[in-house]
C-alpha cells in the first residue's frame, strides 16, 4: 500500500511513499491552497560558507550540570517492530545532545507537553539509532531533515526521505506550542498519524506549519551551529531542487540527559 508524501516547495508536489512496517516520515507538509512562508523569510545569501567550517571527527563532551542516560545497544539498530513503551522517568528533564559534523547542539525536549514523542526520540537516540545518519534535506530559510536511517547509504539516495524505524504513531498537537522561532524540533510525516524517526529543525519561524507536525523539543545551545549544515535543496525559484553538488551533513551521535 503506498500513500503520497508532500515535499515542500513554493507549490505543492507529490511524491510516492510507502506505508508499511518501513513507512516513511517524510518532509513538512503544507494545504493544497498554502503558499509557504519560507519564500518570504529565505535570506539573500542562501548557501552559507560550510567550506570554510572544519568537520567535526567525534562528538563533543557533555556540557556540565547534566547526567547521561545510558544506551540500550553498544551498536545501531534501526529496525523495530513496535512502538516503543513509555519509559520516560517522571520529574526528570530530558535534553538531546545532537552531535553534528558541523559542531553540537543541546535540545530541550518538551516531555511534560509531548510524552509519546519525545519517549520515542529518547528510545531511539538511546539504540544508536541516529548515529551515521545524514541531514538529507537542508532548505536555506525554512529547515534542516534528518532520522531517515536510509541515508546511511549513498548508494540509496534516491529513497532518502523515504526511511522510518518499522512502526508509526499518532501526532501530539499542543496550542501552546507553536513553530515561532527558530530551533524549534519537530517530528517530520506523510500526513495524519505517521510519525516514525525523520525529524527537523527549523531555520526560521514557520507558523504555516502550526498543527501539521509534532513541536517535541527547541535548541538552546548551539544555535550557531545550524547555518553551517549544508543546504542540500534550493527554492529559490519558487521549486525545490536539489543541490547535486552538495554534500549532506551527518549526525555523529544523538545522546540523552537528563537535568533535574
Amino acid at each position: 500500500m503506498k500513500q503520497a508524501a508532500l515535499l515542500l516547495t513554493l507549490a505543492l508536489t507529490l511524491t510516492a511513499c510507502p506505508k508499511n512496517d518501513t513507512a516513511a516520515t517524510t518532509t513538512p507538509e503544507e494545504t493544497a491552497t498554502e503558499t509557504p512562508e519560507t519564500a518570504a523569510t529565505t535570506p539573500e545569501t542562501t548557501t552559507p560558507e560550510t567550506a570554510a567550517t572544519p568537520a567535526v571527527a567525534k562528538p563533543g563532551a557533555v556540557p556540565a550540570g547534566y547526567t547521561l542516560v545510558p544506551f540500550l545497544t553498544d551498536k545501531p539498530v534501526r529496525e523495530f517492530k513496535t512502538e516503543p513503551a513509555l519509559s520516560l522517568q517522571d520529574g526528570k528533564n530530558y535534553f538531546a545532545l545532537i552531535d553534528t559534523n558541523r559542531g553540537q547542539l543541546l535540545a530541550d525536549l518538551y516531555e511534560a507537553e509531548t510524552p509519546v514523542t519525545v519517549n520515542n526520540f529518547v528510545f531511539l537516540a538511546r539504540n544508536h539509532y541516529f548515529d551515521g545518519i545524514r541531514f538529507h534535506r537542508v532548505m536555506d530559510g525554512f529547515m534542516a531533515q534528518s532520522g531517515d536511517p536510509q541515508s546511511t547509504d549513498l548508494a540509496k539516495k534516491a529513497q532518502w526521505g523515504t526511511g522510518g524505524p518499522g512502526y508509526s504513531f499518532a501526532d501530539e498537537f499542543r496550542t501552546a506550542l507553536t513553530f515561532d522561532s527558530a530551533g524549534i524540533l519537530a517530528m517530520a510525516n506523510s500526513g495524519p498519524a505517521t510519525n516514525g524517526s525523520q525529524f527537523f529543525i527549523t531555520f526560521a519561524p514557520t507558523e504555516n506549519l502550526n498543527g501539521k507536525h509534532t513541536i517535541f523539543g527547541k535548541v538552546v545551545t548551539g544555535d550557531d551551529v545550524l547555518p553551517k549544515l549544508t543546504r542540500t535543496s534550493d527554492s529559490s525559484t519558487g521549486q525545490e531542487t536539489p543541490i547535486e553538488s552538495a554534500v549532506a551533513d551527518d549526525i555523529l551521535s544523538v545522546r540523552i540527559l537528563t537535568k533535574n
